[in-house]
């Protein structure tokens, strides 16, 4: 939902300790480095470092950090007077560590235990009691409602019992993934004074149909990388009159392995893309693919021309001052270029995909504004300066304009005589392209789509390879647009496979894939399916033997759903990992048919064993 009324935003941008990895003084270098204003200091941070409570705030002013936030006190309220007794003193200890860390706001869940008080006014007298200390020792108090706490796991319920303890100490911590995981309903935050939420924590998520305990400890994601609508949420929360931090505190087994700097950084990117959500300023341009640009070696460069010239592209101009040719084929433009700096003789990549846009230095700027950094480049006297970026996945992002003279691709290009690209086997331009993105920048690289280029989510799925679990994200310009799928293992996965380790496609779109399949000559590199598939199929779906004969013949795989039909064949790999696909799409089939990829998986592993498949 967008705002009905412009949206103030928050000044302060700040990051639980927790979301990071390393030791403390790690998260602080890591989150002062990214340009974070402050930080939520996770308790058992503080425990295992080695710098006192003093040390760490001296630590944190040199940084130009501040502690805004001490969490968490766990099982405040009990139905034992003499155990709150206990956990009051146990609190008080806590405002002692708070007053040399220079911290006045700690964060108090609702209670998990056996001994959680149910009773919302004895919950609130006991709040108000922890109030009364909180107020003499200068703290105040954040009370958030655990999705999974015992009495109370909902935020209204928590609002209730802080609004019956009345005290000025004791207020509200909002966190996005207690609230959005129960879908709990929002509508109610306008009756809630701006004065008492005292904190906000922001997380995003995928939808898990699993315990909600062990969906918040592995699988929270930084806003914008996950299913959770944080822009409505946190425009909610603004609205109702909210003007502390917007703090991200995200539990995530990968970032907590990955490079805090890094992480960090992706972070920060995602506070600055929710802030341009809400006030509606992500790119929400259309925009196609210019061409998409193949990386080969010169040993591989004769597979890759022979393998684009059977599926009927032509060479149809070339680079005035670079070993680049554009391959064409009606709308669908390829660039393959010679590199010598492969780590490998048969490599291959895509290496850019550049956005024919409205506006390409609009789309530069956002990326700037995201801190996403310029790619360098080497641009020589009169060709064209195209703004670009660097992708988390590895791939170079181009921003371009076929209207535009200046940022027009086309012009360091020299025509080929008489090509004319109109010609080929009916394939009438780039569907989308599917990379693997690395295991640890998976996230990251979902949020770059969505923020550079205001792409949305088509589809999510995860599916069994021959090899372990795959996950997929696809992404679109708009439903029936350009995409882009980052495809990658759930874990890392190791080198003993004979799959291809990274693979990446080009998939291409024609309106009748048997004709243009038939159109190919005979030694097209057309992946070969085996037999079993067609016979699989003929007992799954109502097909004719006819029809399925003619999917066999071409090796063509199917999928039906009620929405329409997907039709689709591969090529065996080009060199080290880059494989085409050309797709028919009949009725409005949307998405992929996820269960086809490991026919293929398996059929690219016996291509490359050298076994042939049969489907005969």
């Amino acid at each position: 939902m967008t705002p009905t009324a412009p949206v103030p935003k928050p000044h302060v941008k700040t990051i639980a300790t927790v979301c990071l990895s390393g030791t403390l003084d790690d998260k602080l270098v890591a989150a002062a480095h990214a340009g974070f204003d402050g930080i939520e200091l996770f308790e058992p941070d503080l425990v295992a470092s080695t710098s006192s409570p003093a040390e760490i705030r001296r630590r944190c002013q040199d940084l130009g950090l501040e502690i805004v936030l001490y969490q968490p006190f766990r099982d405040l309220d009990s139905t034992d007077p003499d155990q709150f007794a206990r956990n009051l003193i146990r609190l008080d200890r806590k405002f002692d560590v708070m007053a040399e860390l220079g911290v006045d706001l700690i964060l108090v869940c609702s209670n998990a235990s056996a001994d959680a008080v149910a009773d919302v006014d004895q919950l609130a007298a006991q709040l108000r009691e922890a109030g009364d200390l909180a107020s003499r020792r200068g703290t105040r108090i954040a009370y958030e409602a655990l999705a999974w706490g015992r009495e109370v796991d909902l935020w209204q319920q928590s609002w209730d019992a802080v609004r019956r303890a009345d005290h000025p100490a004791v207020g509200l911590c909002l966190d996005s993934f207690h609230i959005l995981s129960r879908s709990s309903t929002i509508d109610e935050l306008a009756e809630v004074p701006g004065d008492k939420i005292f904190f906000l924590q922001l997380a995003d998520a995928p939808h898990k149909d699993m315990d909600v305990l062990q969906w918040s400890r592995h699988y929270r994601l930084f806003p914008g990388e996950g299913a959770f609508d944080l822009v409505d949420f946190t425009a909610s929360v603004l609205r109702a009159g909210y003007r502390g931090p917007l703090s991200l505190e995200v539990f995530n087994d990968v970032f907590r392995q990955s490079s805090p700097v890094r992480t960090a950084i992706d972070a920060v990117r995602s506070l600055g893309a929710l802030e341009a959500g809400l006030d509606d300023a992500l790119p929400r341009q259309r925009f196609d693919a210019a061409f998409v640009e193949l990386s080969v070696t010169p040993t591989n460069l004769a597979v890759a021309e022979s393998a684009l010239s059977a599926l009927g592209f032509t060479p149809s101009a070339t680079h005035r001052s670079k070993r680049v040719t554009a391959w064409t084929q009606s709308a669908a433009t390829i660039l393959v270029t010679v590199t010598t700096d492969a780590p490998e003789d048969d490599s291959s990549a895509i290496a850019a995909i550049a956005f024919d846009a409205e506006d390409p230095t609009g789309f530069a700027a956002s990326a700037e504004g995201l801190n996403v950094s310029a790619l360098p480049r080497v641009v020589r006297p009169g060709e064209a300066d195209l703004p670009a970026v660097a992708a988390p996945d590895g791939v170079s992002v181009f921003f371009v304009s076929t209207t535009s003279g200046g940022l027009d691709w086309r012009r360091d290009f020299d025509p080929v005589p008489g090509a004319d690209g109109e010609t080929g086997a009916g394939i009438t331009g780039i569907d989308h392209v599917s990379v693997t993105a690395p295991f640890d920048r998976y996230d990251e690289s979902v949020l770059f789509y969505r923020s550079v280029l205001g792409m949305r989510t088509d589809e999510v799925a995860e599916y069994p390879g021959p090899y372990g679990l795959v996950r997929s994200h696809l992404l679109r310009a708009d439903p029936s647009g350009f995409g882009v799928a980052l495809d990658g293992p759930l874990l890392r996965r190791g080198k003993w496979t004979p799959g291809v380790q990274t693979p990446q496609h080009v998939a291409f779109v024609t309106d009748d894939v048997i004709a243009t399949l038939n159109a190919l000559p005979p030694d097209a590199p057309i992946l070969r399916i085996p037999a079993n598939y067609y016979v699989d199929l003929r007992a799954r779906l109502d097909l004719t033997d006819e029809f399925v004969e003619s999917l066999r013949e071409a090796n063509v795989l199917y999928d039906r759903n009620a929405h329409g039909e997907y039709l689709h064949a591969y090529t065996t790999v080009i060199g080290s990992q880059v494989y085409f696909e050309i797709i028919e799409r009949r009725g409005d089939y949307r998405g992929r048919p996820l269960a086809d990829a490991p026919i293929r998986m398996a059929a690219h592993v016996a291509a490359r064993r050298g076994k042939a498949t049969t489907s005969g």
